[in-house]
């Protein structure tokens, strides 16, 4: 659906109305992110449920660097609804030893996600409603028409003995609505206007096989290429970098290297469907590269012009 402006407050209220009727006196967990999306998921439960309703945030140790800490605080300070972190990084990272395959590794981080959330509300109590903030691009990706482009860790990677009814109130909107029924309901504006992350978080930003060692290496990356861009005010819709599988020979104080190459992505879209590469000032470019070029194990980096289509946003 496309959503008038004008029907923002209508939604809200139908929702929050089917929310009730569904849940009824029943309890529910908010798979929190952190995200525009899982917030205003989060916002339409609690006003639908009120105490009923309680976030989880799965520290997964596939955040972008500082990312755990700002979700804990932003929504503490801003929301006033209860939320629990588990820290769960280990076990991500020993369930995708070995995988290679983009699609596997999806697969993997969404069911982990959900057997993590079915033990913590095990000891919890009864929570039989699990709410979710996918959106309609996740769906049109997963192949709701038969065509998969990804799975989504919110789409097709559920386990089919999934013990939670999913309560998913945003299916049918696309980004640029999600982020304008947010400002409906009051969220702060630097929440409504983070940049996407996928579910699947960094995970699907390394190439091949994800290794702890990767992880710091384009954690220290990523951010490196969000301060610039955040120093320049530059306004862009996305913006990450990815460490790719491959390595190149280099120099570094004198001695020859053999390190990863790292690509940075930014583009610019209203609804995810499609999206054009950002022409970046080559000053901004180069000191991202200078600061990039100084982490340990990075060996090259490169810049990805791909629109999409033909490619997707992410890389995986």
């Amino acid at each position: 659906m496309r959503l008038a402006m004008k029907n923002i407050n209508q939604f809200i209220e139908e929702q929050i109305d089917a929310i009730r009727k569904t849940v009824g006196r029943g309890k529910v967990l908010c798979a929190l992110s952190g995200g525009v999306d899982s917030a205003v998921t989060a916002l339409l439960v609690h006003r639908a449920v009120g105490d009923k309703l309680l976030c989880m945030f799965i520290d997964s140790g596939l955040m972008r660097k500082g990312e755990p800490e700002e979700v804990a605080a932003t929504f503490g300070r801003h929301f006033g609804i209860p939320l629990q972190t588990v820290r769960a990084g280990d076990r991500f990272l020993e369930a995708l030893k070995g995988v290679t395959d983009p699609e596997a590794k999806r697969k993997i981080i969404g069911n982990l996600f959900i057997r993590v959330f079915e033990e913590e509300a095990e000891k919890l109590g009864d929570f039989a409603f699990l709410a979710q903030g996918t959106i309609y691009p996740d769906i049109i990706e997963s192949g709701s028409d038969g065509k998969l482009v990804k799975t989504h860790h919110n789409v097709g990677g559920l386990p089919e003995n999934l013990n939670f009814e999913l309560i998913e109130p945003l299916k049918t909107l696309y980004k640029d609505e999600v982020r304008a029924v947010g400002r409906a309901l009051g969220l702060p504006e630097p929440v409504v206007n983070r940049q996407p992350f996928p579910g699947p978080g960094l995970g699907i930003r390394i190439i091949g096989e994800v290794t702890a060692e990767k992880l710091t290496i384009l954690k220290e990356a990523d951010a490196a290429f969000r301060e610039v861009i955040e120093n320049n005010n530059l306004s862009v819709w996305q913006y990450f970098a990815v460490l790719t599988d491959i390595k190149t020979v280099g120099m570094r104080d004198g001695e020859r290297t053999y390190n990863y190459t790292i690509a940075l992505r930014a583009v610019d879209s209203t609804d995810a469907m499609t999206a054009e590469w950002v022409r970046l000032p080559w000053t901004a470019l180069e000191a991202a590269t200078q600061k990039i070029a100084r982490i340990p194990g990075v060996g090259r980096v490169v810049y990805d012009i791909t629109a999409k289509p033909p490619a997707t946003i992410e890389w995986e």
